[in-house]
């Protein structure tokens, strides 16, 4: 497994029930083992409904995800080895057991559960800057090499220009379709 410095979302899979033991016990280890430099934030994707029981109105949380924690990390080994080792979790999302590095949320799938959480102001954290020279990852410009031309920060996109038959293109595309040269 590559040491990767990109910051993504990560789903946990966890013992059915155990969801906030596991969120508490993984924020206890990042404390204890010193890994909050590689993992952030642990969440257990929940919405809150209002029961009404015997007359009596309640705000109840339901789990979006019964089974499942979203866990915000930079994927390295040593935080891998955190996660996947901490009590009540049965492995990642996306992993095999090869030994291959799970496959990180995309960046609208984790506004999606965000928004469904109630949480709208969610930002991704995006350490591009103007003029720099990147690499598009997906999409129909895929491989393309471009410079950044504007950063819209409300929306999570960016214009980036590529070359295209010796003639500069601007492309429109989400933070998740670029990568650092």
């Amino acid at each position: 497994m590559d040491n990767q410095t990109e910051v993504s979302w990560y789903v946990v899979h966890t013992y059915s029930g155990y969801e906030n033991k596991v969120k508490a016990n993984l924020e206890r280890r990042v404390e204890s083992m010193d890994m909050s430099d590689k993992i952030f934030r642990v969440l257990v994707p929940v919405n809150e409904e209002i029961e009404v029981k015997n007359g009596k109105r309640k705000t109840v949380q339901h789990k979006v995800y019964p089974g499942y924690v979203l866990v915000e990390m930079i994927m390295t080994d040593d935080s891998w080895y955190v996660v996947r080792n901490t009590p009540g979790v049965t492995g990642f999302v996306g992993a095999n057991t090869s030994g291959a590095k799970p496959i990180p949320l995309l960046s609208n799938e984790v506004r999606s559960i965000m928004r469904q959480m109630g949480v709208d102001d969610v930002k991704t954290r995006f350490d591009f800057e103007q003029k720099e020279a990147v690499r598009i990852v997906a999409g129909p410009f895929a491989n393309f090499v471009g410079t950044i031309d504007q950063i819209d920060m409300t929306l999570e996109k960016v214009q980036v220009v590529v070359t295209m038959f010796g003639r500069d293109t601007p492309v429109e595309l989400d933070f998740d379709q670029i990568e650092k040269l």
